[in-house]
């Protein structure tokens, strides 16, 4: 009976599993400084009345925009020829547009910039989601 061991790069799943994983924790770690160090709130306007923006908040919301985004890329690499490029579009795209929620929900200013943050380095991390290799 031989075993083989493989020692090679990550398989590309685990690169980009420890990429959206690796967004989640920017974003906690912007939380973490904004909170904690800081001090402010991330406040917000909800259809029931003013919320802070907590840490289980943040980290499932980039844990989803991560697997979404993870799931479009690997659809785009699957059904188009340039799968890799048309995902930095839309993920550029989308970062733009999610830069709306802070600006319309923020309550303060601080608020507004600590979010525009987490949005930033979230997407900033998505975007380097690994390309598959040919």
């Amino acid at each position: 009976m031989t075993t083989t061991t493989r020692t090679g790069p990550p398989d590309l799943r685990v690169r980009r599993a420890l990429t959206v994983l690796g967004a989640a924790v920017a974003a906690a770690g912007v939380w973490a400084v904004v909170r904690l160090v800081g001090g402010a709130d991330l406040d917000v306007a909800t259809a029931s009345g003013p919320a802070t923006v907590g840490l289980p908040a943040v980290v499932l919301t980039a844990l989803a925009a991560g697997l979404a985004g993870w799931a479009l890329l690997a659809g785009l690499e699957r059904w188009t020829r340039a799968g890799h490029r048309a995902w930095r579009w839309v993920a550029g795209v989308v970062l733009a547009v999610s830069l709306l929620g802070p600006v319309t929900t923020a309550l303060t200013w601080t608020s507004l910039a600590c979010l525009v943050a987490l949005h930033v380095a979230v997407g900033a991390a998505l975007l380097t989601l690994p390309r598959k290799r040919c």
